[in-house]
């Protein structure tokens, strides 16, 4: 909500979809990998983008899985689903969303321990 008021602030509402996506999966990843919970955002306008950046205590870089092409015959009921720590395999494709709407996308370390992973979305 705090991004996409701050957006429209800049008359930049046509991008929130975007920059949802991309915040969502860098703050869940962020949580995911961060030890103690501790997580940072940065969110600035720039000349011609908006920078999202989160910044978490883990060493871990972020992994990009390969996007896998999918069928209807992939795609069939798991019994499991709802199970506590059940992984069917289909997470992990965020990243590649973040780099394909992303002008550029990264990853900085942090001393002594920690990275920003960071994104620049284009207006």
């Amino acid at each position: 909500m705090m991004l996409e008021l701050r957006l429209g602030e800049w008359g930049l509402a046509r991008i929130a979809g975007d920059v949802h996506l991309v915040a969502g999966e860098l703050v869940a990843n962020a949580v995911r990998a961060a030890p103690d919970g501790e997580i940072r955002v940065r969110f600035v306008r720039e000349v011609r983008s908006v920078f999202l950046a989160v910044w978490d205590s883990s060493d871990g870089r972020p992994v990009v899985r390969p996007v896998a092409e999918l069928s209807l015959d992939d795609i069939v009921p798991d019994a499991r689903a709802l199970d506590p720590g059940h992984d069917d395999g289909t997470g992990g494709w965020g990243l590649p969303i973040v780099q394909a709407l992303s002008l550029r996308c990264g990853v900085e370390r942090t001393a002594p321990h920690g990275k920003w992973v960071w994104s620049r979305i284009a207006l």
